[in-house]
């Protein structure tokens, strides 16, 4: 079984934590690119400069696998790490979760610390709408004109989005399928008379 879904937020959510008078504010934004993110990054750095610290941790891709967490400054461990954990126990990815600290004159301690960047994160988690999404695929095919209707009714029938079409020569149809159904929609286009492909998935 392909495991093609994945949970990420809709869109920037906020929440606030305060801890002996420690102000921490979190946003939770969806990404999908490292650029992204580093805009994100320095525009809330920016805005908050005269905030001690401006922690964050990220993740992205179906796959889980590229994250960060990173401290900004407070002890290593106590900021980055525990914004990461609330993303991995809420199983989310292509999501950025950023903490900005407002020093309230008492040290909370490193178990402190790690306590209120947690809370944080999970007001911003909770205030955000979680949504499922699919991990999708494209494939791009060439046929002759005479062959429109074959192609047409297996894009009726298998139902994937029509990215891109062109009529010149030949027909070029580019479509987009979640990766579960990939296969089943390739084997029924390759049955078609002088279709080729002219990109497929892996």
């Amino acid at each position: 079984m392909i495991n093609d879904t994945f949970r990420t937020i809709s869109a920037k959510a906020e929440g606030i934590f305060t801890e002996k008078r420690s102000k921490f504010i979190a946003i939770a934004l969806p990404v999908t690119h490292i650029d992204e993110i580093k805009a994100y990054i320095e525009q809330y750095q920016k805005q908050y400069y005269d905030a001690r610290h401006v922690c964050y941790a990220y993740m992205l891709g179906h796959e889980r696998k590229d994250f960060r967490a990173n401290d900004n400054g407070e002890p290593s461990g106590t900021a980055g790490k525990p914004i990461l954990g609330q993303i991995n126990s809420h199983e989310l990815t292509n999501i950025l979760i950023v903490v900005v600290r407002y020093f309230g004159g008492i040290k909370l301690g490193t178990s402190g610390l790690i306590q209120a960047y947690k809370a944080a994160a999970i007001e911003a988690i909770e205030a955000a709408e979680i949504i499922e999404c699919t991990v999708d695929q494209e494939v791009e095919v060439a046929f002759e004109y005479p062959f429109m209707n074959d192609v047409m009714r297996i894009v009726k029938e298998e139902e994937p989005a029509i990215v891109s079409q062109s009529y010149d020569m030949d027909c070029i149809m580019r479509l987009r399928i979640r990766k579960s159904l990939m296969h089943k929609l390739c084997q029924r286009l390759e049955k078609v008379e002088t279709l080729r492909f002219v990109e497929k998935p892996e």
